[in-house]
């Protein structure tokens, strides 16, 4: 992505960013990546508040039904999560792959603890950022690429749902964080990030 582009990126319309709820599989600490999983009751709930969140936000937007898009990743777990939020929202749905979750290749269903003893390799690459070592899966560079495009495109107030690590690629990309930083940032599930010019704000 030329230099430019990178601009008009950071430059463009606000993001709401929202990551899915909790799923059976964050739980047991099994890597999802592009497989799914769903919501625990708990994940439900954190969906339900978030939408009470945005609702809240909305009431601050003259007009906002006719300026605001709801936009999700197409994995069953984002598409779930949006579904709860949209019961406070009524806006009509837009699926996008490029919000989908980082492929974690050959690793995806394992647990963590499965993933290192099968590759102790690993243990030469530190506790963060290990998921993009995965055989067959993405790197980092190619998901941040592909979430730029997507950003590049929103022509209005943008309401994301998307995932852990996608989430924190665009959450540093704006905060202009390098890849060790943005894979340490905690990736709360019943939160939103506003993402503009100006950075980064948790909402509450």
């Amino acid at each position: 992505m030329d230099m430019m582009l990178e601009q008009r990126v950071i430059a463009g319309h606000p993001i709401l960013l929202v990551r899915h709820g909790q799923t059976h599989w964050n739980v047991a600490a099994r890597c999802q990546g592009q497989m799914d999983s769903d919501l625990t009751e708990t994940g439900r709930a954190q969906a339900d508040q978030v939408g009470a969140i945005l609702k809240r936000l909305m009431a601050d937007i003259p007009g906002w039904r006719d300026v605001v898009r709801l936009v999700s990743s197409p994995l069953g777990r984002t598409q779930e999560t949006t579904r709860i939020i949209n019961r406070h929202l009524d806006l009509p749905v837009t699926l996008d792959a490029r919000l989908a979750e980082v492929s974690f290749g050959d690793w995806e269903g394992m647990t963590r603890a499965e993933i290192e003893a099968a590759n102790p390799w690993l243990a030469d690459h530190g506790p963060h950022g290990w998921q993009f070592h995965a055989p067959n899966g993405e790197r980092y560079e190619g998901v941040r690429q592909r979430l730029l495009r997507f950003v590049a495109e929103v022509a209005t107030l943008t309401i994301a749902i998307s995932h852990g690590m996608s989430g924190r690629i665009l959450r540093a990309h704006y905060a202009g964080l390098d890849q060790d930083t943005a894979s340490r940032l905690p990736v709360p599930q019943d939160r939103v990030f506003r993402l503009s010019g100006d950075g980064v704000e948790e909402l509450g």
